[in-house]
């Protein structure tokens, strides 16, 4: 085998690979769940300080009646009028949105 024609067989699959990279990433896009915190933390903090907050980094199957969808988990605490109050939320994976809160 020729070394010009390794190289050529190597330059192929790279490229191959690079194009199915971009082909499941495209199809696969969350948002960072950093991110999701971030967003949920920042509402909270528009009446008054949190406590606590919490995110899980993978999905799971979120089902609301006929809807499904992939969500991230997580929870925010705060202290209110001296009371601990808990939080939880479950929010969408693609676009961030929150799709369920729950008081604790």
């Amino acid at each position: 085998m020729k070394v010009k024609d390794f190289l050529a067989g190597v330059l192929t699959g790279v490229a191959a690979g690079i194009v199915v990279n971009e082909a499941i990433d495209r199809t696969n896009r969350h948002v960072a769940a950093d991110s999701v915190l971030n967003t949920v933390k920042s509402a909270f903090k528009n009446e008054g300080p949190i406590d606590g907050s919490w995110i899980l980094m993978k999905t799971e199957v979120y089902t609301n009646n006929v809807i499904t969808m992939d969500v991230y988990r997580g929870g925010i605490s705060r202290i209110k009028d001296g009371e601990l109050e808990q939080f939880e939320f479950a929010a969408d994976a693609k676009t961030g949105s929150v799709v369920e809160l729950t008081k604790m």
